[in-house]
């Protein structure tokens, strides 16, 4: 079927045909040990249309069992014919695409158009970690005497991955593809109101040629599933990307194992703009940083951080941009989607009431809404804090939607106070005609990633990660191999 013909008959019957619902243990679809099931919802239309497995301790210890022997055999694939799995993995995401980026739009609420470049996205990151399958080395060591001495670079061995529910298909890919590069084994736990991608994806893998026990899936809740996941001592790296409460607490389940840790948590990321910056790319800029994906986005500029000089003009032609967004149900390709759960709009709108409370100018939105097509869905306005103090909580706290706070700032001191000001550092976005402004301020910000007059500038050959409370470890990128390898250094003597 075509995707338009995709699309009719999902709104036409409110399912998609052939979704899996069940684990995906062994290179099979499994039912839950307990035989529980749970609702996924259509943030669109706040409605249910599958139900999927609720795994539990059981399924995690089946899932791991099988992921130990697939390592075994995984680990001694040779290196080249791993990179014939993935980019037969890349080719079959491709021909599959139209029904993997519908899912993606209907299990998480973002707009269709997102979802086709997520998929592409995770294909071209199957294809960049392919090529870096054969091509794991060691180095020969000079240690001056008889001795030879060398090193190697082998897998750490079943690896888990916690999956967020904003990027359900690009964060897992992320995270399995320099796994699978690097000879490890992988147990996924997507996360449950978004799980569907994960299981099209592992049996797609075992199609492309992947060992029936190399990657597993079991779905459902966090305590039920992901706490046994992580907390087992068989898995040697954990990599959950979520808050920064979750990922302190399995940074507690996994201290007593030993167990290696990549953690990708929060963010309030600043976008930073000088008065002689373009002003037409500030304002593109800013708009969505902030407004893709409805604001649910970790690495959203969350804050313009704007010279006084421009801070008037900017905003008010970002209000008049905000106010003329299109929003509604992801598969008309709206220019905004849904929020992604009942729940995460209710926090949303306690975040911008409890602004309005302390007297926060709130010149746009404001306020949640339906789709105005169908008065159905959980969607929130466009909204806009303007002038906002460096010590209110909207400052402060990830707010993980479609909000963005305005600070004003008169010097480049003072930018970079607070630019600095919060206890995130993921990324940063510099705009400014003045190159030596620019790196003097890429150099002195604390982020994991900067990128200057283009705010979402960059690619999956970048690494990506943040410092303090946005976490630890860096995904993409060469460096992204860097959590799935250990160097064993061996000497000889001659």
């Amino acid at each position: 079927m075509t995707q338009d013909q995709l699309i009719s008959d999902y709104m036409n019957t409110g399912r998609i045909a052939d979704l899996p619902t069940s684990h995906f243990i062994g290179g099979q679809s499994v039912p839950a040990a307990n035989g529980k099931t749970m609702l996924s919802h259509d943030p669109g239309t706040a409605t249910a249309f599958s139900e999927f497995a609720r795994g539990n301790d059981q399924d995690i210890d089946h899932a791991i069992t099988s992921a130990c022997a697939g390592f075994e055999v995984w680990r001694s694939t040779p290196p080249a014919e791993r990179c014939a799995v993935l980019n037969e993995a890349a080719r079959l995401m491709r021909s599959q695409s139209h029904q993997l980026a519908l899912v993606e739009s209907i299990d998480s609420g973002k707009t269709l158009a997102e979802a086709s470049g997520d998929i592409a996205g995770s294909a071209r990151l199957l294809e960049y970690y392919a090529g870096a399958s054969d091509k794991l080395d060691g180095r020969s060591v000079n240690l001056g005497n008889d001795n030879a001495a060398f090193t190697v670079r082998e897998p750490v061995g079943v690896t888990a991955h916690i999956i967020p529910w904003n990027y359900p298909t690009s964060t897992l890919v992320r995270g399995i593809a320099p796994a699978l590069a690097a000879g490890c084994s992988a147990v996924v736990k997507p996360a449950e109101t978004t799980p569907f991608t994960a299981l099209m994806i592992a049996e797609l893998l075992v199609r492309a040629g992947l060992p029936p026990d190399v990657v597993n899936v079991v779905t459902g809740t966090g305590p039920e599933a992901g706490a046994p996941l992580v907390q087992d001592p068989r898995v040697q790296h954990v990599t959950f990307t979520g808050s920064v409460a979750t990922g302190v607490g399995v940074m507690q389940q996994v201290a007593p194992n030993v167990t290696g840790l990549t953690l990708e948590l929060g963010g309030k990321s600043p976008l930073i703009a000088f008065a002689d910056a373009d002003i037409d790319a500030v304002v593109e800029g800013a708009f969505w940083a902030i407004f893709s994906n409805a604001g649910q986005i970790c690495s959203a500029g969350s804050r313009l951080v704007i010279h006084r000089d421009i801070h008037a003009e900017v905003r008010d032609r970002l209000i008049a941009k905000a106010q003329g967004m299109t929003i509604g149900h992801g598969l008309r390709n709206p220019d905004m989607g849904a929020v992604n759960s009942d729940r995460h709009l209710t926090q949303i709108d306690g975040h911008v009431e409890r602004a309005r409370s302390c007297g926060v100018d709130i010149v746009c939105g404001g306020h949640s809404l339906t789709d105005p097509e169908t008065g159905l869905g959980w969607f929130y306005a466009p909204t806009i804090l303007d002038d906002v103090a460096a010590d209110n909580d909207a400052v402060l706290k990830e707010i993980f939607g479609p909000v963005l706070t305005i600070q004003v700032f008169d010097d480049e001191d003072e930018a970079l106070t607070l630019a600095n000001g919060t206890e995130f550092a993921l990324a940063a976005g510099i705009y400014s005609r003045d190159i030596s402004t620019a790196l003097r301020m890429a150099r002195r910000v604390d982020a994991g990633q900067v990128t200057v007059n283009d705010y979402w500038a960059g690619g999956i050959e970048l690494p990506f990660g943040g410092n303090r409370k946005s976490g630890f470890g860096r995904e993409k990128g060469i460096e992204g191999l860097d959590a799935y390898l250990r160097s064993k250094a061996i000497t000889v003597a001659v």
